[in-house]
């Protein structure tokens, strides 16, 4: 038989050796901020987002390996952070198995269309996760705040949009919800930075100067989604999104703490109460932004 060379032996191991240590979290980061969390000391935002992206990953080939199907809907006010969060948890994941979907407006034909299939024909597959960076719940907050639909078909959608997270959930998927929730002179900061940032001019967009104008009318309209949409099947978790490194890490810790993988490490999961909470009618009094 015919032996491999030595490099390639020594390389190959190499990959296993590195392998083995991001599976158990053994790598320098992951054992810092585990140890961090051990101690309960102040962790490092470095640290901890490497040491949760390595639990995804682990997470992640659980999802492959057994053809499950996982959807994460980002819901939030305008400038709270939905585009940071959702890149922090897909910068290690496997881009095969991984898609964001962050839909456009309606065009003609998709207006006179149910207003449920753009969305649906963009469900994970088997060993997919998916990430609606908004979703059908435009309907009830940006579309009814500015017009763009009718009373009617907000309170349509209010009353439909349980029964179809209820079947997709009973088909298998797994559903995740969160809302990321800012204070007004918080989103008035960011949309100026914004705007004054280059990088960033493709997210301006008229809705901006509304959502501060409006910004009541949303509270409202966020109130009444939560609220109505929140259910066993599928619920609501709300993320108070201020201060933008620890509410992804709240989030990210939310989202492996629910799941089941191999090789999960619990101690770095431990939630921040502080910063996100499982929706419950108590929050719209004073927990979120008015």
């Amino acid at each position: 038989m015919k032996k491999e060379p030595r490099g390639k032996r020594a390389k190959e191991g190499a990959r296993k050796d590195k392998y083995k240590s991001a599976r158990k979290g053994g790598d320098k980061e992951a054992r810092k901020a585990r140890r961090k969390a051990e101690a309960g000391g102040e962790e490092d935002y470095g640290d901890t987002l490497r040491a949760l992206q390595i639990e995804l990953v682990k997470l992640q080939r659980d999802v492959i390996q057994d053809g499950e199907r996982v959807l994460v809907i980002v819901e939030g006010r305008d400038g709270a952070g939905k585009d940071g969060t959702i890149k922090r948890f897909t910068e290690h994941m496997s881009p095969r198995e991984t898609r964001i979907v962050a839909l456009g407006k309606p065009d003609e034909r998709e207006r006179g269309s149910w207003y449920y299939q753009r969305y649906l024909q963009h469900l994970p597959a088997a060993g997919e996760v998916v990430f609606f960076n908004r979703s059908w719940y435009n309907r009830a907050g940006v579309e009814r705040v500015m017009g763009f639909c009718k009373p009617e078909e907000t309170e349509e959608f209010l009353d439909s949009v349980v029964t179809l997270e209820e079947l997709l959930v009973r088909s298998g998927l797994r559903l995740f919800k969160y809302y990321l929730d800012i204070s007004r002179g918080e989103q008035k900061r960011r949309l100026a930075a914004r705007a004054a940032d280059p990088l960033k001019q493709w997210k301006i967009s008229p809705i901006d100067a509304a959502a501060l104008e409006h910004w009541k009318d949303y509270t409202e309209a966020r109130d009444e989604m939560l609220a109505r949409t929140h259910c066993l099947a599928a619920p609501w978790t709300v993320v108070r999104a201020d201060d933008k490194a620890p509410a992804r890490l709240a989030v990210l810790r939310d989202f492996l703490q629910r799941q089941s993988y191999r090789g999960k490490e619990p101690k770095l999961l431990a939630a921040d109460p502080s910063r996100l909470a499982h929706f419950d009618r108590s929050l719209l009094e004073g927990w979120l932004s008015d």
